[in-house]
């Protein structure tokens, strides 16, 4: 009897998790959304603003490399 219960148990878990019903799965979609996202603001900064990006950084390392 306790091997029945046993695996009727183990076939309810399995089932519930085939049907998705496990809460810890995730939601990939939104992940993927969410980085494209990041990418295509990343990618609208930096087109119009590429020179003045590397104009900055310049400035910035001799200005530490030259001693201030």
């Amino acid at each position: 009897m306790r091997a029945l219960a046993w695996l009727l148990t183990l076939t309810a878990a399995l089932a519930a998790r085939l049907r998705g019903g496990d809460p810890e799965r995730g939601d990939v979609p939104g992940w993927v959304m969410i980085t494209v996202m990041t990418a295509a603001l990343v990618l609208a900064i930096l087109v119009p603003f590429r020179e003045a990006i590397v104009a900055a950084v310049t400035n910035a390392l001799a200005s530490v490399t030259n001693g201030g």
